[in-house]
């Protein structure tokens, strides 16, 4: 009996032994592949994660969906991929690229700063899944095939692409009108420049891969007046990582947080300034009212988080107190 009572602590043991050398297999979204900027973060990332006890396989793909749904199945132990796709793994976390939330990069990297303290991890966890880093992928703009498409109202009619999978995109282009053209990210761009769409939102980071300045063409130009910033997630299954693996790979990423802010922008920088469009300081208020509308009406709805939207409210006001919306109470869930 003592002898049988050993062999099956020592299979236990070496089954533990086992998982603890596994590796950990993560699935990489960069739609430019291995020679991405993401891919040579998580690269970065995969080193350090070494220090926490991990031997992380990297498998890069350009389809999305394709790593969220082997992520779902189990295929991928971890995943890197965008906010608007990983908000249905996470809410909270989904929610930082509501319309309007976040004004600019800037802020976006204090938020993200502030997000990886130990007392946010309770919502980090959602199920079998955590966040386990949130890194800014940079302000999303328009842009628009025809110069004159200046005001929403002229936004009305037009063909503009949205994600699918996002159910906040529909809605929006529902309200103000125009047309809503079915897209993800491995294909929005070159809608654009096939002139199957009018409209798409982007970030500086997506303008020179996808070679957006052919849809613009002579007659187009990008809107300097930021929608929402868009992000990146990394997700894992935490059963599958030692533990603690999560809040170190928080606590790393805040770190990487001031080189992605230079590099995102130097991307901007880049874009020729011809292609810009400003925006009249007198237009400003009216576009931050709607959008504020839409992000209320859309948490109503259960798209956004309220948590993460107060959260983001108070942000805003501690960076400018004087706003008006600081003096009421609409985004102060409870």
């Amino acid at each position: 009996m003592q002898w049988s009572k050993t062999l099956l602590l020592s299979a236990g043991l070496m089954a533990a032994a086992s998982a603890a050398q596994a590796k950990q297999t993560f699935c990489v979204f960069d739609f430019v592949g291995k020679n991405g900027d993401v891919y040579a973060l998580m690269k970065d990332y995969q080193l350090a994660a070494k220090n926490w006890g991990a031997d992380i396989e990297l498998k890069v793909n350009q389809s999305e969906s394709v790593i969220a749904e082997d992520f779902k199945a189990g295929k991928c132990d971890g995943i890197s991929i965008t906010g608007m796709r990983g908000r249905q793994f996470n809410k909270f976390t989904g929610s930082l690229d509501a319309i309007g939330a976040i004004p600019d990069i800037k802020l976006a990297v204090k938020v993200m700063q502030g997000l990886a303290n130990p007392v946010f991890a309770k919502y980090m966890v959602n199920g079998k899944y955590e966040v386990a880093g949130v890194i800014p992928v940079g302000d999303a703009y328009l842009l628009v095939n025809d110069r004159n498409i200046n005001t929403v109202a002229k936004a009305a009619g037009k063909k503009i692409a949205v994600l699918d999978y996002d159910e906040a995109q529909k809605i929006m282009v529902q309200q103000i009108g125009a047309q809503a053209v079915s897209a993800d990210v491995t294909n929005f761009g070159s809608k654009f420049n096939n002139h199957q769409v009018d409209i798409i939102g982007a970030p500086a980071a997506a303008f020179k891969p996808l070679e957006l300045f052919k849809g613009l063409g002579t007659k187009g130009a990008i809107v300097n007046y930021p929608i929402l910033q868009v992000t990146g997630n990394i997700i894992i299954r935490p059963d599958k990582f030692p533990a603690g693996f999560g809040q170190k790979s928080r606590d790393w990423v805040k770190t990487q947080l001031p080189r992605a802010f230079t590099i995102l922008g130097k991307m901007k920088s880049d874009i020729p300034a011809k292609y810009w469009m400003q925006v009249p300081d007198a237009d400003k208020a009216g576009y931050q009212k709607l959008m504020r509308e839409s992000r209320i009406s859309l948490t109503k709805r259960g798209v956004y988080d309220p948590k993460m939207m107060k959260l983001l409210w108070q942000f805003r006001c501690k960076e400018n107190p004087k706003n008006f919306e600081c003096s009421l109470r609409d985004e102060d869930y409870k």
